[in-house]
């Protein structure tokens, strides 16, 4: 089953794990989030083992409160699976 992400206060963050079967499936898998983040010109923080990866979303805006611009780009994360 797959975890949703999780919003945390202090700084406001949006974060999840995702894991999967096999070290193929994780490389795969940061090698689509990697162009997407190029496209996207954002880059979250990213922790990943063998087969998991963790990814924490910031807000790119001054305040730090996390928006709907943080939100979709965490809905196209989850595109990429």
């Amino acid at each position: 089953m797959e975890q949703p992400w999780t919003q945390r206060p202090r700084p406001d963050r949006l974060e999840r794990r995702i894991e999967f079967s096999d070290y193929e499936a994780t490389r795969v898998f940061l090698e689509r989030l990697n162009t997407l983040s190029e496209q996207q010109s954002r880059f979250p923080d990213i922790s990943f083992g063998r087969t998991y990866v963790n990814i924490t979303l910031r807000s790119e805006e001054e305040d730090g409160a996390i928006g709907e611009v943080d939100q979709a780009f965490a809905v196209a994360i989850d595109g990429l699976l």
